[in-house]
């Protein structure tokens, strides 16, 4: 696999009880109390970040998929980034991503496969030159979407694509041990 297209992923959490339930509830029961929590916990995080993202960074959540917008009837990434634009000093700007077809489900896909049903899914309709974008999703699992997002914004002209997620699972090493 290429090395990936966005610079670095900042998460208030690993993917594991109890946040996990969290945002398990929030998009399976519409909980959306619960964005404004998370949102706080991510917003922690990114206050903490070392280095800090630039003063002129630019929020873009992941946009949902239509039949993800039916089932669940709101996007959680927007939910969670709204909430974040109250607690962060940056802007938010939803219309510089759009998604160009609906794509696959990611949940239940193997890792290559979400690799290649996220290739070009995404584009960034205006250019965006030497912007520093900041991509807000609820759950990073491969990296594959966001990678993809990347890519269309460092093609719209972005300096810079970071990853801010409430949870991403977590990484483990299946090497064998020596």
């Amino acid at each position: 696999m290429l090395r990936p297209a966005f610079d670095r992923v900042i998460a208030a959490f690993d993917y594991a009880t109890p946040g996990d339930q969290l945002i398990r509830h929030m998009k399976s029961r519409r909980r959306h109390a619960h964005a404004r929590t998370l949102a706080g916990l991510l917003a922690d995080a990114v206050l903490a970040a070392e280095p800090p993202l630039p003063r002129h960074t630019i929020m873009v959540p992941v946009p949902a998929s239509l039949g993800a917008l039916k089932r669940r009837g709101f996007n959680p990434a927007a939910e969670v980034a709204r909430a974040l634009a109250r607690r962060l000093p940056y802007a938010l700007r939803p219309e510089l991503l759009r998604r160009t077809r609906e794509g696959r489900r990611q949940a239940r896909l193997p890792r290559e496969q979400r690799l290649s049903s996220v290739e070009h899914l995404y584009t960034c309709p205006v250019p965006v030159p030497g912007a520093s974008i900041a991509v807000v999703d609820d759950v990073l699992t491969t990296g594959s979407t966001l990678d993809s997002i990347a890519r269309a914004f460092k093609a719209a002209g972005a300096a810079s694509v970071t990853g801010l997620v409430v949870a991403r699972t977590p990484y483990t090493d299946s090497r064998p041990k020596r």
